[in-house]
């Protein structure tokens, strides 16, 4: 899978997902992805190819950069907690929707419950 490919799936699979905001930083140039005012996955261009960062598990994070030579630590944030995702041949869609959902829960399940999109979903079906 391209870099553009792996941008243009992680932001219509993010965008799709509940109260996630998405602000564009100019200088540097990042793509910014919240959810409850809490940055979930950010996409940039590193020199020379497009890449997503997003948070994960620091085990999962490390048996992650073992498997795939396209994942790495995470550019310009905690290495423990965030890998950088770049196009190549190891990633598909699936893989990387799934890193987009992990990392959005991670985040979540630190709001207060209150803050958490699927309570306030909850909420007003009650």
């Amino acid at each position: 899978m391209e870099g553009q490919e792996l941008q243009r799936i992680a932001n219509e699979y993010a965008s799709g997902l509940p109260e996630v905001t998405v602000e564009h930083r100019v200088s540097p140039e990042w793509e910014t992805y919240k959810v409850g005012g809490k940055v979930f996955m950010l996409m940039t261009d590193m020199p020379g190819h497009p890449v997503l960062v997003v948070k994960a598990d620091p085990e999962e994070a490390l048996l992650l950069r073992e498997q795939y030579a396209e994942i790495t630590a995470g550019y310009h944030m905690d290495k423990k907690h965030w890998i950088t995702a770049a196009g190549g041949p190891g990633l598909d869609s699936d893989l990387v929707m799934e890193l987009v959902t992990h990392s959005y829960q991670l985040v979540v399940d630190k709001l207060p419950r209150s803050a958490r999109p699927v309570n306030r979903a909850h909420k007003t079906t009650t």
